[in-house]
């Protein structure tokens, strides 16, 4: 009698099955990841300029009235891979994203970091919320409550 070796049509049918199902969980997962490290970068950028305001809040008592009045260089210049530009105009900081290499569900996006001075005692403190941009993909401090 002859032994059988290989594999059957049917077991190899079942691996395929599977690793097709793998497939289709794990594509969108890290679609979503990638969207967020992008959108991380943003918050990055952002740092300096979070920087330079509170500081020019805490010499002068009163927000500055954009990127120059901070200190900052003009918001065009400040770019990264998938952020386009980072702007204050005097009650928020803006985060705009869609540069060339950034997904497409971020094209037209806006991270929008707020600030609140608390009763003048110097200190700042920042809000942030997305414009544009999906709330899975903000950063945990930036999502609204699931409704």
């Amino acid at each position: 009698m002859k032994k059988q070796q290989g594999f059957t049509l049917i077991e190899l049918m079942i691996v395929v099955a599977i690793i097709g199902i793998l497939a289709a969980i794990a594509i969108p997962a890290y679609q979503d990841y990638t969207i967020r490290a992008q959108v991380s970068e943003g918050l990055n950028l952002s740092g300096g300029a979070k920087a330079a305001v509170t500081e020019y809040y805490q010499d002068k008592g009163a927000l500055p009235a954009d990127n120059t009045t901070a200190g900052l260089a003009d918001g065009t210049t400040i770019v990264g891979k998938y952020v386009s530009e980072v702007t204050f105009d005097g009650t928020q900081l803006n985060v705009s994203y869609g540069q060339a290499a950034a997904h497409t569900a971020l094209a037209s996006g806006t991270l929008t970091l707020t600030p609140t001075t608390a009763g003048g005692a110097g200190s700042v403190q920042w809000t942030c919320a997305g414009d544009g941009i999906e709330n899975k993909h903000l950063p945990a401090a930036c999502r609204t409550a699931a409704t």
